[in-house]
């Protein structure tokens, strides 16, 4: 029971970025992982932030995260532009892999875009070859947003989080600025077509979330509050168009947290992942048996610098995490066993 092994993905300075963030991961249909991030050329700042470009990147690894290929780009942008914010899905009935990511224009993030432009505008790509080749993108900005909302200045995909409910449905979370809200982009017929569900009530200061279906095909929406020490939790009987109202999840710092369910056999268990604090800092694995109501038991995956987490099941009882290591100078891989 715990970490087996580790290897380091992306570090700081490797192929002349600055830096590496925003971890996702994602096992393909033929069990090739996918290891997406941003690739911060100049540095550390978010898109619009200036001086710096943001390239869209994934490595893919053959043996189960031991090793990793060399870096591939799935958008390499324009000087000063942003490809950010990675959701990827798997369709376990296609084997296409979904890939929804922004595009922002210089100077452009989520806070300084212009409502009813596309200054950072909502990206969607696929792959049939299980991440190796990516079809040409497409923007569906208009179908993330409403256009002539005044003050809806963008909708952010995950990072992370999506998944393909029981129902064979696409959900990808999604969280809104400005005011910041929760919600949910949908597909009902394999990624043709997407739209969006009713914002969280109560979610006024949520933002990066995660998806589990839970035993019963409720989905469990757990995501990130701004000025919170604890997550934000709802629940939709729908498939993600209505929610309950939010309540407070796991204590932890405002920053993105994985969520993923594992299985062996009949058994089921919720697996959630971030940093125990203090601030981020001791990345820990904390289990529910009971569909996220109560998590009750805690591991230790590294007594140092964590933030940002990406969970992804693996097999029988099995996970793979991609962090953010020491204060963002790796992306690190760890395979990890209940």
């Amino acid at each position: 029971m715990g970490a087996l092994f580790s290897s380091d993905v992306f570090v700081a300075g490797e192929s002349g970025y600055h830096s590496y963030r925003i971890p996702v991961l994602l096992q393909a249909a033929d069990g090739t992982l996918l290891a997406f991030c941003e690739a911060r050329k100049f540095n550390m700042g978010d898109p619009g932030t200036p001086d710096n470009q943001i390239d869209l990147v994934v490595k893919r690894s053959f043996d189960h995260g031991r090793t990793w290929s060399e870096m591939q780009f799935v958008e390499k942008s324009q000087p000063f532009w942003s490809a950010a914010n990675p959701a990827a899905v798997l369709d376990r009935e296609t084997g296409r892999i979904w890939l929804h990511y922004l595009r922002c224009q210089p100077g452009r993030g989520s806070h300084t875009g212009r409502p009813g432009t596309t200054d950072v505008a909502n990206l969607l790509t696929y792959s049939d070859d299980h991440g190796r080749t990516w079809a040409q993108p497409q923007d569906i900005t208009a179908c993330c947003r409403k256009m002539e909302d005044a003050s809806w200045r963008c909708t952010v995909t995950g990072p992370g989080g999506a998944i393909q409910d029981s129902a064979g449905n696409l959900l990808v979370p999604c969280w809104k600025y400005e005011p910041f809200e929760v919600f949910v982009l949908f597909s009902q017929d394999h990624g043709k077509s997407w739209q969006t569900g009713s914002f969280v009530p109560g979610s006024v200061n949520g933002n990066e979330g995660q998806l589990v279906e839970l035993n019963d095909g409720r989905i469990l929406f757990d995501f990130r509050q701004e000025g919170c020490d604890h997550r934000g939790v709802a629940i939709s009987e729908d498939g993600g168009r209505t929610w309950s109202k939010a309540t407070a999840g796991q204590e932890v710092t405002p920053v993105c947290c994985g969520l993923e369910a594992v299985e062996r056999g009949s058994e089921r268990l919720i697996v959630w992942s971030g940093p125990k604090g203090p601030g981020r800092n001791n990345l820990v694995i904390r289990l529910s048996p009971d569909d996220g109501q109560s998590y009750t038991h805690e591991y230790l995956i590294a007594m140092e610098a964590a933030a940002y987490s990406s969970l992804e099941a693996m097999g029988s009882w099995s996970a793979g995490i991609l962090w953010e290591r020491a204060n963002c100078q790796y992306l690190t891989f760890t395979f990890w066993v209940v």
